[in-house]
């Protein structure tokens, strides 16, 4: 199975319309993060989500789409897509799924939730950041471009866990030239609510492996 078996029985509020849930990965030996977005209509979207309580979800409003970030986050969204029926939107060429999406996006998409998506390879190709104005934030969630330990600055994975380490750094300045950043949230690590523009700046300043790492 692709889900963790830990389920999360805690539900916290990043910003206003987007919540953070984790759990201790057995898969990985390390914390895994899921978010739900809720649109300004009360609709719910849920990314690349976590086994957890349902009734943590069911207060938020009704829940109306999945959205993976990369096929290696799969995760829950079958058996919440079965126990919602709600669609599943994963990206372009993910690999690894284990069901059939039932939409497909790819760079430069708009996807549920007034979601906007950026193709940001490096830890895989087909890996994706999303992005959204949750007023008055800019959102970015961001998938396996960095991981943030405890409650420290953001870090780049070891390359030898990315198919393309140099890539990955081209793509988090992508993200800074191109997105507005308020709010990061990660793929494994605790969420920062605000001066997350400055954190990825810091992240690819005190990056000691970016020099070494292959050219993309």
């Amino acid at each position: 199975m692709s889900e963790p078996k830990a389920k999360a029985r805690s539900l916290k509020e990043v910003v206003p319309g987007v919540y953070n849930w984790h759990v201790q990965d057995d898969r990985i030996g390390a914390r895994s993060d899921a978010y739900a977005v809720v649109d300004r209509d009360g609709a719910v979207i849920l990314i690349d989500p976590l086994p957890i309580d349902e009734s943590l979800l069911r207060p938020l409003g009704s829940i109306t789409a999945i959205v993976l970030t990369a096929g290696n986050h799969q995760r829950s969204a079958w058996k919440l897509r079965k126990r919602f029926n709600v669609p599943v939107w994963a990206p372009e060429n993910a690999h690894g799924l284990e069901e059939d999406a039932d939409n497909i996006y790819t760079n430069g998409d708009t996807l549920p939730g007034g979601l906007s998506a950026l193709h940001t390879p490096g830890p895989a190709y087909s890996m994706f950041t999303l992005w959204m104005q949750q007023s008055p934030r800019g959102v970015v969630f961001i998938s396996d471009l960095l991981t943030r330990p405890s409650n420290g600055p953001p870090e780049f994975v070891p390359g030898e866990y990315q198919d393309e380490p140099g890539r990955t750094r081209l793509s988090v300045q992508r993200v800074l030239d191109q997105l507005p950043v308020d709010a990061v949230c990660f793929a494994h690590g605790e969420p920062i609510a605000r001066d997350g523009e400055k954190a990825l700046r810091m992240a690819l300043e005190q990056d000691t492996e970016g020099s070494s790492a292959p050219a993309p």
